[in-house]
């Protein structure tokens, strides 16, 4: 049963039933209604901040799992980054040096790096952070891994070919030296014998009677035999790949031809005096990717160390030269 509420009118000195107008009434309803729904979103609030739901348990914890395996991902990741960098420096420092190989630059392993996209499709693993993180670096690693892959096939060909290098090296002396007294002149800045100035000499002289054999120091094929204007006189050029080349000098007669193979150890001509030539002697050069190197480092084949010794301490005397 609905209550009745009275009040005392002083007017009129009597108790009259009390009738709130609508208005007022209307007004304590939205007051209700208002304070209901601020005090709703007040609880929603904090339960929200700080009470989870079950999904949002199993998301946090999903997510607290990530970023443990991330962390030890990572970790392995700069393992195998590390590992990489020891793999590419040997194959630069030591598998490429044993076969006097050019070591491949770091730009060349980049440019592969960016020309190669076949990896670049684990970037489609996800759209977070610490996914594009870990596919970056893995697809880093994958195209440094596919890149060495291919210098350890070149290498490969390398060891297959190993035999014909190193008769593709000059490994001996152009004349017979079994007493190491016919090295007149060595390489680097000596007295020309002409001008009687000090200009380079990009050879080894060896004294010899007219006539001593000259032999191939190395396999190859005759890319110039005749007589050369530039003051070598009589001469052989012989090409034996993998950037060698050698040339001799002052010949009394040649024997080699224009296109033969010649064997390390094969007569190609004979000591002579021609062209600027102040004495019989065979000039000898070594180029090596077309740029002179001193002969005297490349006569491991027929020498002992002492020997090697002993020659070195001739060849870097400063003298006169022949030519």
């Amino acid at each position: 049963m609905k209550k009745v509420k009275y009040y005392y009118n002083t007017h009129t000195l009597r108790y009259e039933k009390l009738e709130l107008p609508l208005r007022v009434r209307l007004l304590r309803v939205f007051g209700f209604i208002a304070a209901s729904i601020v005090t709703g979103l007040i609880i929603f609030a904090i339960t929200f901040r700080y009470i989870d739901s079950p999904k949002e348990k199993l998301l946090r914890q999903q997510n607290d799992d990530m970023k443990l395996n991330y962390t030890v991902m990572e970790e392995r990741i700069r393992q195998l980054e590390m590992q990489m960098d020891e793999i590419e420096n040997r194959d630069n420092t030591v598998y490429r040096s044993i076969f006097e190989a050019e070591p491949i630059p770091d730009s060349a392993r980049v440019k592969a790096m960016e020309k190669n996209k076949e990896v670049q499709l684990v970037q489609a693993m996800g759209e977070t952070e610490l996914i594009r993180s870990m596919a970056s670096q893995l697809n880093t690693l994958a195209l440094r891994a596919a890149y060495q892959e291919k210098s350890f096939v070149e290498i490969t060909d390398m060891v297959k070919n190993k035999e014909k290098l190193l008769a593709a090296i000059p490994a001996i002396q152009p004349v017979s030296n079994k007493n190491l007294n016919r090295i007149a002149s060595g390489f680097g800045y000596r007295i020309d014998p002409i001008y009687k100035e000090r200009r380079a000499h990009l050879g080894l002289d060896f004294t010899a009677p007219q006539g001593t054999p000259i032999y191939a120091t190395a396999d190859g094929r005759v890319s110039d035999a005749g007589f050369n204007t530039g003051g070598y006189g009589n001469r052989v050029v012989i090409r034996h790949g993998y950037g060698y080349e050698t040339l001799y000098g002052h010949m009394y007669r040649i024997k080699a031809r224009v296109g033969q193979t010649v064997k390390r150890g094969e007569v190609i001509g004979y000591v002579g005096n021609t062209g600027k030539s102040t004495g019989p002697h065979c000039h000898y050069e070594v180029h090596k990717n077309g740029v002179p190197v001193d002969p005297i480092y490349y006569f491991y084949n027929d020498l002992t160390p002492a020997q090697f010794d002993r020659i070195l301490k001739m060849a870097a005397a400063s003298n006169q030269s022949f030519d």
